[in-house]
């Protein structure tokens, strides 16, 4: 028995390293694992310790379809696979995996330890052009497998080589391909950022809503951008709304605080620069880079004085703190965002062997899939599952 791999990333090396056979892994890059260098900042976030029931919640698509994966080769089984090979791990904030080197290679050099423990046979720089199934059998550019499993990744970070080649090999089959999107990718607005980049928010919460339909809302840490927004809450809002219109996002600048409590805090606050102008009043309330954006929105003028500030104008700006209008224009081009949303369709393949349901002998794993989920350690933890699913079944006569 002979089964082609076709693609280094983690779902492709998890899936060869538990081959039970005559394993070829085929990569296009000059070594494995390019994409993991740069996950989680170069440190490699491998999962999340939750219980594994809590990690459909985080799951943007297809959830139901991961149960089999998922509870086969859990958080625990990866936990414990790693160790094994003697990778210390640590858990942070947010219950977040990392190896406790907060190095991302040490990840990758334990992959490359499965793999040669499985006597799997890598090849580096080499291209898949194409695979045919001839008979029973498959051949990948004029070489003879048994089985294939696909695991080339989504369209995300096209420099470390995911150019979509699985979604070709997948259609070349027959499969459809859901519509692909960015996920956790930033967002681009239609207000003027230059003088907002760089800022670094922390408590705050942002509101989705396609027409008047509440999306989402996420609270914690997001920053500016020369051009939009970016930051854990935003990344995570952009995976909720890639497949919706009429996209408004609002910000919460103080979601600790109800309005009446607020405006209390900007009465006091008021009362100490009574003589001063609002921009200046503001000062203890809001980051200075902000002023100039809440006071636009809220039709307040920059240099109005505070004596001067109409109850109106106080309920204006209130209002404003609680709901910035953030002018949503789109999301980043595909390539900026960390994972490709969309890819082959689930209903081609079955849960619980991620064999196609098309073509006899035809696998697939990781991103290629239609499945992409939250930051947490949870994309990673997909591509592993799916990747043993494939793996061990492909290697059964």
């Amino acid at each position: 028995m002979r089964v082609a791999v076709i693609g280094a990333g983690a779902a492709g090396m998890m899936a060869a390293s538990v081959c039970e056979c005559e394993v070829v892994l085929f990569e296009k890059n000059e070594k494995v694992g390019k994409k993991l260098f740069i996950t989680g900042k170069g440190r490699c976030n491998l999962t999340n310790s939750k219980d594994i029931s809590e990690f459909f919640d985080s799951i943007n698509r297809n959830s139901k379809f991961l149960y089999s994966a998922l509870y086969t080769f859990s958080n625990d089984s990866v936990i414990k696979k790693f160790e094994s090979y003697g990778l210390k791990l640590k858990v942070e904030r947010g219950d977040r995996v990392f190896p406790e080197s907060d190095k991302s290679s040490d990840v990758i050099k334990t992959y490359e330890k499965m793999l040669k423990d499985n006597n799997v046979e890598i090849r580096l720089n080499t291209d898949v052009h194409k695979i045919n199934k001839v008979d029973e059998k498959f051949e990948v550019d004029g070489e003879i497998f048994d089985k294939v499993i696909v695991a080339c990744g989504g369209v995300s970070y096209r420099s470390t080589g995911s150019t979509g080649d699985g979604y070709k090999f997948a259609k070349s089959f027959g499969h459809k391909i859901v519509d692909l999107k960015p996920a956790l990718a930033p967002i681009l607005l239609n207000i003027d950022c230059t003088d907002l980049s760089g800022l670094s928010l922390k408590n705050v919460e942002l509101n989705a809503f396609s027409g008047n339909k509440k999306l989402s809302y996420e609270f914690g840490e997001m920053l500016f951008t020369h051009n939009g927004i970016s930051g854990p809450i935003v990344l995570r809002t952009s995976s909720l709304i890639n497949r919706k219109d009429n996209i408004k996002l609002f910000l919460d600048l103080k979601p600790a605080l109800d309005i009446q409590t607020l405006d209390k805090r900007i009465l006091r606050d008021f009362e100490e620069f009574k003589n001063k102008d609002i921009a200046n009043a503001l000062k203890n309330l809001l980051p200075k880079k902000l002023i100039d954006l809440v006071l636009k929105s809220a039709n307040i003028p920059y240099y109005k004085k505070v004596n001067e500030v109409s109850k109106q104008d106080r309920n204006n700006l209130v209002n404003t703190i609680k709901n910035l209008n953030l002018e949503y224009k789109s999301i980043m081009d595909i390539n900026t965002s960390i994972v490709t949303s969309g890819g082959v369709d689930t209903k081609e393949i079955d849960s619980s062997t991620m064999e196609s349901k098309l073509v006899k002998g035809l696998y697939f794993a990781g991103e290629t899939i239609d499945i992409d989920a939250m930051t947490g350690g949870y994309n990673l933890q997909l591509a592993n599952s799916t990747g043993y699913l494939a793996g061990i079944n492909a290697s059964k006569i």
